[in-house]
């Protein structure tokens, strides 16, 4: 699944976005064979190769760090041999996942929140600030050669709102994308991309909050894949795409207040990231103000969602931001950090569970870890984190997440003021 997460305010005017810190949360993607991992924190990029057990240097053509601003999003291919990277520089770089060499570099007219690759690699699409979803034809890249600078074509569109996730579906049919307005939309995609994409499967609609995630789920048993979704209204949701039918909501408030016994706190919290155990029912589920992870089971044949298991992590601020699953070695990677947009050096902690489908679960111990010290050393920026580094990236977060359940409020003349002054409006002739 990708890994994204936008936590600032849809921008409006320049000069309202430079009033204020934007936090960039720490992002983690696991190669599906485990060969390599890539942390992003604001606009460091780190890869670790975990076949030869060293710091991986990216080689990018362009002049200067690969991205100049926060990364928002980032993913393998669905075989391990591409790699997607984009942000708040308006860029998206394609990567060979193998030679870590800048395959070609796409240019887009706002800041990139979210993005996806076709299963074939032949397609990536990517979605930007103002809701509308580009598609990069991607012939040749295959074959390790460096592309030339490439441009979007639009493929569909949200309508000005902040588009939070992509999601191809397994099979290749539809691409789905979630938005900060509460909906996902199921769009078929087309064998034509470059054409636009104007056929509409479904809405799942039902979510109260933003969306902040979406994955499928799916066995060996079931040809069907089912989609499962978090938001800031408390819930994961597992969805029929097909219909758009809601299938299951499973309310997990109740367990994180149970678990962090403060019952006057909290009133919803936001699912920050959702990870699918490859071949088994299961999905892993990351809370914004919870030190641990949930397990829940996904009962396809009954359509029923349940929390199977509450993983604490002891001892330490570990709020992870983000999270990703290695089908190879079982291994759930997490990561826990963020980034303000100022120019102070950026750590994040990584951290690893094992056993998740079975009891007890295991907290990997930092020496017991894939690459050891030297992996630790290059994603996380330095071996060993303080806990008061963590504690403030963690309540970071928690405030950025909470500033999007409030919509801004703007008197009916600043109101058409920023209609009049838009600049995503087409020109007549």
């Amino acid at each position: 699944m990708e890994e994204s997460h936008h936590i600032e305010e849809e921008e409006g005017e320049e000069g309202e976005r430079q009033t204020r810190l934007e936090v960039a949360p720490a992002l983690i993607s696991v190669h599906p064979s485990q060969k390599s991992v890539v942390v992003t924190v604001g606009s460091d990029l780190r890869v670790f190769d975990l076949i030869e057990n060293r710091a991986v240097s990216l080689v990018d053509e362009s002049d200067g760090p690969s991205h100049k601003d926060s990364i928002r999003a980032i993913r393998y291919g669905a075989n391990g041999k591409l790699f997607a990277s984009a942000g708040d520089d308006k860029l998206v770089k394609i990567w060979s996942a193998e030679s870590w060499h800048c395959l070609t570099t796409i240019s887009s007219e706002k800041r990139v929140t979210a993005v996806a690759i076709s299963s074939d690699d032949s397609y990536v699409c990517y979605a930007d600030k103002f809701g509308v979803v580009w598609v990069v034809d991607l012939d040749g890249i295959n074959e390790g050669q460096i592309l030339p600078s490439k441009k979007g074509v639009p493929l569909f569109c949200h309508y000005c709102s902040i588009i939070t996730s992509l999601e191809f579906s397994p099979d290749g049919r539809y691409i789905l994308s979630a938005d900060r307005d509460f909906k996902i939309r199921v769009t078929v995609f087309p064998k034509k991309p470059l054409q636009g994409a104007h056929e509409i499967q479904s809405f799942c609609l039902g979510h109260t909050e933003f969306v902040t995630c979406i994955t499928f789920v799916q066995n060996p048993e079931l040809t069907q894949g089912y989609l499962m979704s978090g938001s800031g209204d408390s819930s994961v949701r597992l969805w029929d795409i097909t219909s758009g039918s809601l299938l299951d909501t499973c309310d997990v408030s109740p367990m994180v207040k149970h678990s962090e016994s403060n019952e006057s706190e909290l009133t919803q919290v936001t699912v920050t990231d959702i990870c699918a155990i490859s071949n088994s029912s299961l999905a892993a589920v990351s809370i914004q103000s919870f030190q641990g992870i949930f397990v829940l089971n996904c009962d396809l044949s009954a359509h029923a969602l349940s929390i199977t298991k509450v993983i604490k992590i002891p001892g330490e601020s570990f709020i992870p931001t983000s999270i990703s699953f290695s089908t190879s070695t079982r291994l759930l990677w997490m990561a826990s950090g963020a980034s303000n947009g100022s120019n102070h050096p950026c750590y994040t902690r990584v951290r690893l569970i094992s056993c998740i489908e079975s009891e007890p679960s295991l907290i990997l111990e930092d020496e017991h870890i894939p690459g050891g010290t030297k992996l630790l050393e290059h994603l996380q920026g330095k071996v060993s984190i303080e806990e008061s580094v963590m504690s403030a990236a963690a309540e970071a977060v928690r405030a950025a997440m909470c500033s999007l359940m409030m919509k801004k409020q703007y008197t009916e003349e600043t109101r058409e003021f920023r209609k009049n002054n838009r600049n995503d409006k087409k020109t007549t002739q």
